[in-house]
Order: C-alpha cells, then sequence, then structure tokens
C-alpha cells in the first residue's frame, strides 16, 4: 500500500505565528490612548538610559587614557625638573656667551644619579662667522633655508626644482636636524623659527613608520643637541616623547631592535624588504639613548641600547669586522653578509670609539673593540691603487671571502674618526692611516671635472688600466653628502693643516657650481660630466644639518668653536655631551 507523507510542520508554525501577531495587534489596539503613551514614555527613556550609559563608560575611557597620558606626561617633567643642574632660567635669553649655571646639590646631586658626574650646565653662544669662508657658507645656508621655508616649510625634505617638498617621516626633518646649525651659524631670526615650529608644531602622534636608526639620529639627537647648546628644556620635553615611542623598537627576543616602529601605536617590526636589520643602524643609537639617561636621570633609555653593544662584542667577529645585517629576533649575524665600512657597516665602528669617549672612557670592552676593528681594516680591507699606490678601503663578500676593491663615499668619515682616536691616545699609527685615507677621498672629488665625488668608487689593484680608480655610471651621483668634510674637519681642528681647508673650499666651490639652483641646492646624477649634471630635485636634511655645518666649522678661526674634549659629534653632526663617568 503506498503511502503519501505531508510535512506541514512550517505551515503550523505560519498559521501559529500570524495567530501571535493578530492577538498582540488586538490587545494594542484595546489600549487606551492614556496608556499606550505611557509605554512610549517607558521605551524612550529605557533608551535615553542605555545611550547615557554606554557615552559615560565611553567618556570614563577617554578620561582614563587622558589621565594615564598626563600620568606619563607628569613623569616625563619629574625626570627634567630632578636634574640636579636645573635652574628656573630663560635658557636663550642669557646675555654672556659660554655662561656657566650654577649646579643646586653639587656632588651630593651627583650621588644620587648612580655616581654619573653630569657636566655644568653651559648656554653656549655663538658670535657668527668670523672669516669670509664662513660668510660664504652662511649665505649658502639661507639660501638653501630660504627655498626651505618657502615650499617645503613643515616638511622633511626641500624639492628646490619643482617647488615641492618630500615626507618620509612627516617630521620636519630639515627644521629639527638643522637648528643646531643654525643656532651654531648665529642666525637669530632663523633660530627663531626653526624653535617656534618645533614648539607649536612638532608631534610625535604620526601614525606611520619610521626607521629608528634615522629618527633616533636625526631628530632625537636634533634635540639633544639643542638642549645642550641653549639649555631650553621644551626641546628636552619633546625628545623624552619622541624617545618613550621609540623604545618598542627594542622589545625583541634579542633585544637587538627591530629596524622600523610606528610612533602612534607604538608597534615596531623588521623591514618589510628582510627579517634583518642593518649592524650600523642598531649600533648608531647608543649615543642618543645614552644621553638621554643621563639628562633626565632614568636609565630605561641607557639601558636598552648598552644592552645591544654589549650583545654584538659577545658575537663572533672577523678580527672585529662585522657582517652588515643581525637578525633582531635571534641575535645572529645573517651568514654569508658584505663586510663593509660603507653603507650598513660604517658607523658601528664610529659609535665604539664615541661612545667609550662620551663615558669618560670608562668602558674598556668598547675601546678594545674599536683598536681590534681597526687592525682588522688594516689586515683585510686596505689596500693600494696602481700606479700611485692610493690607500683605499675596499669590501669583503660571501662572509668575508672575495674581496671587492670598491668604496662608498660614506667610508671617508673613517679618517676623521680615526683622527679622533688619536687625540685621546689610541695608536699614533691610526694618524698615519687616517692622513693617506684623507688623501685618496680627496683625489675621489678631484679626479671629476666638477670637482664632486660620486657615490661610489672602484679602484684599480691589478694594473689593467693607467687610471688608479674609476666610476661606473650608476654610481655617478652626489648627494651633498658630508663624510668627508667631516674627516676634513677633525684633521684640520687636530693638527692645524691648513691644506684641509682648502680641500673643503674647493668642494664648497663644486656645489656652489653644479648643486646651486634658484631654490636651494640639489643631489645631482653624473659628478662626471659638468655640462649635464642631471638634477635629481632633492635636498635632504643632511646637507643643512651636517654638510654645512661641518664647512662652517672647517673654515672658523677658532679651534675651539665646538671643543671635542666637551662634545661628542653623533652621526649626524649634532654635538652631545662628553660625561667624566
Amino acid at each position: 500500500m503506498d503511502h503519501v507523507a505531508l510535512d506541514v510542520s512550517g505551515t503550523s508554525d505560519s498559521i501559529h505565528d500570524r495567530k501571535r501577531t493578530k492577538s498582540l495587534r488586538r490587545l494594542w489596539n484595546q489600549l487606551s490612548k492614556c496608556q499606550r503613551s505611557c509605554i512610549y514614555t517607558i521605551v524612550i527613556v529605557l533608551t535615553l538610559t542605555v545611550f547615557y550609559l554606554v557615552s559615560t563608560e565611553s567618556e570614563r575611557t577617554q578620561i582614563s587614557l587622558a589621565e594615564s597620558a598626563n600620568e606619563n606626561k607628569k613623569e616625563v617633567l619629574h625626570n627634567i625638573r630632578n636634574d640636579p643642574r636645573d635652574v628656573d632660567t630663560v635658557f636663550h635669553d642669557n646675555d654672556s656667551e659660554g655662561q656657566v649655571l650654577e649646579e643646586p646639590g653639587g656632588l651630593e646631586a651627583d650621588s644620587n644619579r648612580n655616581q654619573v658626574l653630569l657636566p655644568p650646565k653651559v648656554v653656549k653662544k655663538f658670535a657668527g662667522p668670523t672669516t669670509a669662508r664662513q660668510e660664504a657658507v652662511v649665505k649658502a645656508f639661507k639660501h638653501a633655508w630660504q627655498g626651505y621655508k618657502q615650499f617645503a616649510w613643515g616638511h622633511d625634505h626641500l624639492k628646490p626644482i619643482t617647488e615641492g617638498y618630500s615626507d618620509w617621516f612627516g617630521l620636519g626633518l630639515s627644521i629639527v636636524d638643522s637648528i643646531d646649525t643654525i643656532y651654531i651659524m648665529g642666525l637669530t631670526k632663523e633660530y627663531k623659527e626653526a624653535r617656534e615650529w618645533i614648539e607649536k608644531h612638532l608631534h610625535f602622534d604620526v601614525n606611520r613608520d619610521v626607521n629608528l636608526f634615522e629618527v633616533t639620529i636625526r631628530v632625537l639627537g636634533g634635540l639633544l643637541s639643542i638642549y645642550h647648546l641653549t639649555q631650553d628644556r621644551m626641546f628636552l620635553t619633546k625628545a623624552v616623547d619622541l624617545a618613550d615611542r621609540l623604545l618598542p623598537s627594542f622589545e625583541s627576543e634579542s633585544g637587538i631592535p627591530y629596524s622600523d616602529v610606528n610612533l602612534f601605536t607604538r608597534k615596531a617590526h623588521a623591514p618589510k624588504w628582510s627579517p634583518d636589520s642593518s649592524t650600523s643602524e642598531v649600533t648608531t643609537i647608543q649615543l642618543e639613548f645614552r644621553d638621554l639617561s643621563r639628562i633626565t636621570g632614568n636609565p630605561k633609555y641607557e639601558n636598552a641600547v648598552s644592552k645591544v653593544s654589549l650583545h654584538i662584542h659577545n658575537l663572533e667577529k672577523k678580527d672585529g669586522l662585522v657582517p652588515i645585517f643581525i637578525n633582531a629576533n635571534t641575535g645572529q649575524f645573517r651568514s654569508y653578509a658584505t663586510i663593509t665600512l660603507g653603507a650598513r657597516g660604517d658607523s658601528y665602528y664610529e659609535y665604539l670609539l664615541k661612545q667609550w669617549l662620551q663615558t669618560g672612557k670608562t668602558i674598556d670592552y668598547l675601546r678594545d673593540d674599536y683598536v681590534t676593528s681597526i687592525m682588522g681594516v688594516e689586515k683585510h680591507l686596505t689596500k693600494r691603487t696602481v700606479p700611485n699606490g692610493f690607500l683605499f678601503i675596499g669590501e669583503l663578500l660571501v662572509g668575508g671571502k672575495d674581496f671587492k676593491p670598491k668604496m662608498d663615499h660614506l667610508t671617508c668619515y673613517l679618517p676623521g674618526t680615526l683622527a679622533l682616536g688619536v687625540h685621546n691616545g689610541l695608536p699614533e699609527s691610526h694618524m698615519k692611516l687616517a692622513e693617506e685615507l684623507l688623501t685618496t677621498c680627496y683625489q675621489t672629488y678631484a679626479q671629476q671635472p666638477t670637482f664632486l665625488a660620486p657615490e661610489i668608487t672602484y679602484f684599480n689593484i691589478q694594473g689593467e688600466n693607467s687610471n688608479d680608480m674609476y666610476v661606473k655610471t650608476n654610481d655617478a651621483h652626489n648627494l651633498l653628502r658630508p663624510e668627508y668634510l667631516e674627516s676634513l674637519w677633525y684633521v684640520y681642528q687636530l693638527t692645524g693643516n691648513k691644506t684641509y681647508q682648502d680641500w673643503g673650499w674647493q668642494i664648497f666651490q663644486g656645489f656652489e657650481n653644479y648643486t646651486k639652483v634658484k631654490n636651494g641646492y640639489t643631489s645631482i646624477g653624473n659628478v662626471k660630466n659638468p655640462l649635464n649634471v642631471r638634477p635629481k630635485d632633492m635636498m635632504e636634511s643632511f646637507f643643512l644639518s651636517e654638510t654645512l655645518k661641518y664647512l662652517y666649522l672647517l673654515f672658523s678661526d677658532d679651534p675651539k668653536l665646538i671643543d671635542l674634549d666637551t662634545y661628542v659629534i653623533n652621526s649626524e653632526a649634532h654635538p652631545l655631551s662628553i660625561y667624566s663617568s
């Protein structure tokens, strides 16, 4: 027998729903107007009550966050005010040059700061240019500043040809990076403009990733430097805020910092193109963070960077030479990475020496690592050209097996660092190396018809042709870099040899002749052809911060304009204090 199965469950539910709906509608219609109005009122009151409670909770959360931020700000101000050297003074309006501000608390106050002997607070005054060559450099700075002010004010870099700007981090790099140059040159009007912008417009709630190294040497270093010169605590407050936002970079498994950090979210990470950080970048932040700890009395900044230096010290090296990449998570160098004193390796060696000087020559492993590394340079990286025997520093590829006769312009910082070490008691043989390298770097300028050095130079070591050096087309650009001028200033200041001033003047004329444009100065693409230098339409902040500053200092008739026994200069030409322990 056939059966027919009927599924009536859905139909039944639908009938019941319709009955319920009609019952509710009938009940509602039976209510009086007054009863309906009361129900409406109750519903509205309940809705408003819920809305109020949610809003109040949100407001409480905002208040809590604001109070937390205020507490952090109070802590910052508390740390700053607890500096035993602080006095209530309008620092930037003092009349006397080099005025020493009395230290309340004296040695007893020093004893409360972990035996760190702080230098006296001095408002450093500068009289402005005293030589014709300095006047020419100041004129160049004003020309560059005017173009920046007109077309790129508040932005990172000027594009002088297209009359625009370029933003890298959105932190007004050209202002913060160059304000101590402005102050040293005695430019009162420009200083007030820069200071006002920093006070009113430099904020770090920037929701974008920044490079820890670049922001540390340019922005943090710039703020600390101008604070040391003026004792204006506005700069110090900004520096503390920035450093607190950078500190999450050090929250890796090894303590080696990640290369990038978001200043707003305070989240750090490795670069997008690699899991590794550059060795020079993670080892060229110590001067700035240590200086901030010494000023504020808060050891957290120095602790973070000291851990990095000690970690690198304990890693295996090739006679003191380090590969150019390191992994923040494992804390290990990348296997088979290049060894160079150029890009990604250069300032590791510079900061070994300068940290030792900054801390009053008290951390021996820094000095020892530096001396060992220079021995490694002489053993593995130095060779002479054919036919004239110019000494240069090459690179080791494949983890130190293959020599490449290539030297970045960045490497030309080394003669100045070597001379500084000799001035502080390190081997005299370093001075001979410095002078020979200074001559080679000079030739990279002098052998170009523009009298401007290329970014990279190759050297003839096999006698394959009659030229000691040559430049590949892709390496022929000049970015207005300062490294060689930096070395000229150090060696001139420590030897008094005026030849180095003349060399600097020739280079300055090269900048004037081939990089100066209507609205500033521009990097160029080809130093080999004065008829077609191919302007690149970019004026980096380091041209104002370093290049023109080192030229101005080089042409001074006062060897103590920036005293190397008082200040240690960071990698972006910002003077920071030397401490006696």
